[in-house]
């Protein structure tokens, strides 16, 4: 994008249009050859070592009874009229957004009449079933390999058939649509539904040939491959020698197990060993400032397990899965309150003991007003209309919310129900998910008369720091700064570290992250790396040295986020490069992982192969905002600004509240020439982000511009303040002054310049021009 003289504001590298400028004609080392697509780490023979779980029933058969019943059992299997037959007859029709869908079982076969790829009705083959209960979802064979997630789900409780995707219309064409790509089993479902999973998509003809070692979850998913433990038992299991073909699993071993499937991230490898740690093979999402998380933990989006748990004062002390689950049926070991008071019970030395009546101040069925274990409330409670479930423990502290219409999840972050968040940022509390007919105040009423000070938990003062950063609070950035030292659990380290990246040009924000680049928490190591990756090319050389450090990391969640912010440097015969080249691959079948390889494109200036993948991304995803973004890059780059323009009023249209489209589309109305547009998109952005720098900067030179020179110097001092070492502001602000003749004021902003930046040549020439 052109600049309006010599001033206007080229914002950093990829944040669209303007920053181009900061790649091309960088001398930048050739790319790393192109991604080629997933394939299986041990070549064709990496099942040979699996025996499947049949081989296990004739030793372990009490294990075996409670796995092959349990939902890991049944997680994926080809449909049957046993099992599934009251699904599809009689037929019957459900709504499934725009779509009709008609199931029925017809001359021997499950049959679905949906919307299919060309917009029209057309009947499928059923050929496969994930999931048992709450629901079960169904898998259509598609073109080339594929295997296709109907939105129309059912539910075998009630015998309904309902729309997966609730009220949402998604349409054909959309990536979340059945038929496309956020709905394709191979890449979006499999892993985690079957043992050992090879995608193998072929991106040169855009086919799968998906491989497992075992359909469903079966034994060796989490016990890794046992072949070669059978073949010594046969051998010299009568001997009672030690058997040293069985697979270690520590504590450390099965959360790491049970976090791949039961984790927000994404995959960095595409093929997890039982036995690896999970940070070598994912990158986890956290609470962050996104809405996928509450800013107290609580799972918000479809967020599964894990993470909140991580972040929980449970796993804080120690606590893993199979303290609560039975590790072959994964059913919790205990019912209702008797499985919390094994460590919280009278006479408990792990945990503090709570006694669950004077606790809850609700009823607890089994529990006589003592505390004690009894069941002298139970007529009482079993002849209730409306069951009291305000004194078990989960209630409170492990609240349920539904994802895909019938699944209520309980939240494993054991967080407690605090009222005040409520009432100050939205956050949900267990008191009025249950009681939905009174308000927060009224919750607050209560929780404050019964729990008094004890409310005041240091939880609280965390969730207001986290909340007012996400929600753009100036203020809380040196309470951030104090808090990130001194945090004890590493999951919320890391959160704070990533949401001081806000402020990561100011000089106390990266020495604090530089700091952190040596925690000893890999997860917190990654979050700074991110919060740091826009200085990778900076004037600062200690950072760039120590993110190149960090491409040495004994985590490849670190080495590999280190990748992404040095990737115009890479070199491409290093270990590092060929890890980043195998993530890039794996994700190569989604936009996104079209979007990642197009950015390495544009970071080494290939802006031709850039165009391919940013073309193709929007194609395969042509509703999603930030694709579309970044294609009006590298269009600007190629000097084709009417497409780019195009592309960024689509993004406005599809997301109208977006700060940054509308400091984007300023930006490509500037280079048109339409001041007036540009002057009103930046002022759009500003007010729906007053945090934006760059586009208040932008927004002054436009006023400039037009004359306006006192609106000018109001948005470049504000453009200041949020971004105090950026050198062009006080300069852009000194021309101002100096067409006004301010001399003295002049010099001053051009002097701060100076000492942002002394070799600023600009700077000193307009300094030498002013009288003294």
């Amino acid at each position: 994008m052109k600049s309006a003289g010599p001033i206007f504001f080229a914002p950093r590298a990829l944040a669209l249009l303007a920053g181009l400028c900061l790649l091309v004609g960088c001398g930048k080392k050739s790319p790393p050859a192109p991604a080629t697509g997933s394939a299986p780490a041990e070549g064709k023979n990496i099942f040979r070592n699996y025996a499947g779980s049949a081989s296990c029933r004739t030793c372990h058969e009490e294990a075996f009874a409670l796995w092959e019943k349990s939902n890991h059992a049944l997680a994926e299997r080809p449909v049957n009229t046993t099992a599934d037959g009251a699904a599809f007859e009689p037929a019957r029709t459900v709504l499934a957004g725009a779509d009709r869908a008609t199931v029925r079982f017809t001359n021997g076969q499950f049959q679905v009449t949906s919307l299919g790829l060309q917009t029209t009705q057309e009947t499928f083959l059923v050929e496969r079933v994930i999931g048992r209960d709450p629901l079960r979802q169904f898998l259509v064979p598609f073109p080339n390999g594929r295997l296709q997630v109907l939105a129309a789900s059912y539910d075998p409780r009630s015998n309904e058939w309902f729309n997966s995707f609730g009220d949402e219309n998604r349409q054909p064409g959309e990536w979340g649509s059945w038929t496309g790509r956020g709905m394709n089993w191979n890449a979006m479902c499999a892993e985690c539904h079957n043992t050992r999973l090879q995608k193998n998509y072929a991106p040169a003809t855009d086919t799968y040939q998906t491989t497992m070692a075992e359909m469903s979850v079966g034994c060796e998913a989490c016990h890794g491959p046992l072949r070669a433990h059978n073949d010594w038992q046969a051998k010299f299991g009568q001997s009672h020698q030690p058997d040293p073909t069985v697979p270690k699993m520590s504590r450390d071993v099965v959360l790491n197990t049970c976090a791949f499937c039961h984790a927000r991230r994404s995959n960095l490898t595409g093929d997890f060993p039982p036995g690896d740690r999970f940070d070598d093979h994912c990158s986890l999402e956290i609470v962050d400032d996104s809405d996928r998380f509450y800013p107290d933990g609580q799972i918000r989006d479809e967020d599964y397990e894990y993470t909140a748990f991580l972040g929980s004062r449970m796993h804080d002390h120690g606590v893993m899965c199979l303290d609560c689950h039975n590790p072959h049926s994964m059913k919790t070991l205990l019912p209702g309150n008797w499985l919390c008071l094994r460590c919280h019970g009278a006479g408990a030395t792990n945990a503090p003991a709570i006694d669950p009546v004077r606790h809850a101040h609700h009823l607890v069925h089994g529990f006589a007003t003592n505390g004690t274990m009894q069941n002298v409330d139970s007529a009482a409670y079993n002849s209730r209309t409306v069951k009291e479930t305000g004194g078990e423990c989960v209630n409170c502290h492990m609240p349920q919310t539904p994802y895909m219409q019938r699944h209520w999840r309980h939240d494993h972050g054991f967080t407690s129900p605090d009222p005040l968040l409520t009432k100050k940022f939205g956050i949900p509390n267990a008191c009025n998910r249950c009681h939905t007919d009174q308000s927060a105040d009224w919750a607050l009423t209560w929780t404050e008369r019964w729990y008094g000070e004890k409310m005041a938990r240091p939880a609280r003062a965390r969730t207001d720091v986290l909340a007012r950063a996400r929600a753009g609070d100036v203020a809380v950035r040196d309470e951030l700064l104090t808090r990130l030292p001194a945090e004890s659990s590493p999951y919320w380290r890391a959160i704070e570290a990533g949401l001081l990246s806000a402020w990561i040009e100011q000089p106390a924000v990266s020495k604090v992250l530089l700091a952190t680049l040596t925690d000893t928490n890999s997860l917190v190591r990654a979050s700074a790396v991110r919060a740091l990756s826009p200085l990778a090319d900076g004037a600062d050389t200690n950072i760039a040295a120590a993110l190149k450090n960090c491409l040495a990391d004994s985590s490849r969640n670190v080495r590999l986020a280190a990748a992404h912010a040095l990737q115009a440097t890479l070199d491409p015969s290093s270990p590092v490069a060929q890890e980043w080249q195998r993530y890039l691959a794996i994700n190569v079948d989604q936009p996104t992982g079209q979007l990642q390889l197009g950015l390495m494109a544009l970071a080494h200036n290939d802006l031709a192969t850039a165009l391919a993948h940013l073309q193709k991304a929007v194609a395969w995803d042509p509703f999603s905002p930030p694709l579309r973004q970044e294609l009006a890059v590298v269009l600007s780059a190629l000097n084709r600004p009417q497409e780019a323009l195009q592309q960024l009023q689509e993004a406005g249209r599809q997301q109208p509240r977006s700060a940054e489209i509308h400091y984007q589309l300023g930006l490509a109305f500037h280079e048109s020439g339409e001041l007036e547009k540009t002057v009103a998109e930046l002022q759009t952005a500003v007010e729906l982000n007053p945090r934006h720098a760059a586009a208040w900067y932008n927004l002054g030179l436009a006023h400039s511009e037009q004359g306006h020179a006192d609106d000018a110097l109001a948005a470049l001092t504000r453009a200041e303040s949020l971004s105090p070492t950026a050198p062009n502001i006080p300069y852009a602000r000194a021309t101002v002054l100096a067409r006004l003749g301010r001399a003295t004021e002049a010099r001053q902003a051009a002097q701060r310049a100076l000492e942002i930046q002394p070799d600023f040549s600009a700077a000193r020439q307009l300094l030498e021009m002013l009288p003294p």
